[in-house]
């Protein structure tokens, strides 16, 4: 597998093909904040291969300022319509002619919300991975991303990193047995950005949400204020096609890969 790139404003986007393309369309799938395709992949959490396994081919790429891909420190950068429309242009270099189904982790469901509002017809199906705070719940986070933003430019990202790692992990996580995180795959120099653009984002308008109609493959985990259900609920409630089902234990997430081709099969 080569990595492919893409030239974006401000950006050169790191991305890749993988699978035997017997079934169409093309998942794209785009990870969540300070992750990566190498982190998912090292993690474990997240595992797609079932979906390629089930004859599709997968489409990943790292956000700007992620991984393999470069940004510069402009925080209206890490705004979710702003990567919107990079995973717009993945979609448009990997399937210029067929809608695709779309993916996304955390921040990736955010940028994949305001994908399929911008541009509807590009997408087929979607699937949201454990959406993010929204609306009411965004404020407090926001206000976690600018203190992270400040702690890591008065003390430098490894101590922010063993500041995480000192918290409570995720309770199904840690029944899981899956790593400790999180090991950032961002660039230290940027990761500061990144939060603050992250802090100054939301999801689209709920009028806007409730006129996609697409079907939507809702997958929350349990007990993340992070991630909190209420967000999928309320996504739920408003997406005419969506399908909502919580995990509340491991073997909830480890099926999440072949639960999710089956979803795009049928």
């Amino acid at each position: 597998m080569t990595d492919l790139t893409l030239h974006r404003p401000g950006a050169i986007l790191s991305y890749d093909v993988t699978g035997p393309g017997v079934l169409r369309p093309i998942l794209v799938a785009a990870h969540g904040l300070t992750s990566s395709r190498a982190n998912e992949d090292a993690s474990g959490i997240f595992d797609w291969s079932p979906v390629i396994a089930s004859g599709r081919t997968v489409a990943r790429f790292d956000a700007r300022g992620h991984g393999a891909s470069t940004g510069r420190a402009q925080p209206e950068d890490w705004h979710w319509p702003e990567l919107a429309a990079d995973l717009l242009a993945v979609v448009d270099a990997v399937s210029p002619d067929q809608p695709v189904d779309g993916l996304g982790v955390s921040m990736g469901a955010g940028t994949l919300l305001w994908a399929a509002v911008l541009h509807p017809e590009r997408f087929r199906r979607l699937v949201l991975v454990i959406p993010p705070t929204a609306w009411g719940t965004r404020a407090a986070q926001a206000a976690l991303y600018e203190q992270s933003a400040a702690f890591i430019e008065e003390r430098g990202m490894e101590a922010w990193i063993r500041a995480m790692v000192a918290l409570p992990q995720h309770p199904i996580l840690e029944a899981g047995g899956w790593p400790r995180g999180p090991d950032a795959d961002a660039a230290e120099d940027l990761l500061p950005t990144v939060f603050r653009g992250a802090a100054g984002t939301d999801v689209p308008g709920e009028d806007e949400v409730a006129a996609l109609k697409h079907e939507v493959l809702l997958l929350p985990w349990a007990e993340d204020p992070g991630h909190p259900v209420s967000t999928a609920e309320r996504l739920a409630e408003l997406l005419p096609n969506a399908r909502l089902e919580v995990a509340t234990t491991p073997d909830d997430i480890r099926r999440w890969g072949a639960r999710i081709a089956a979803f795009l099969e049928h």
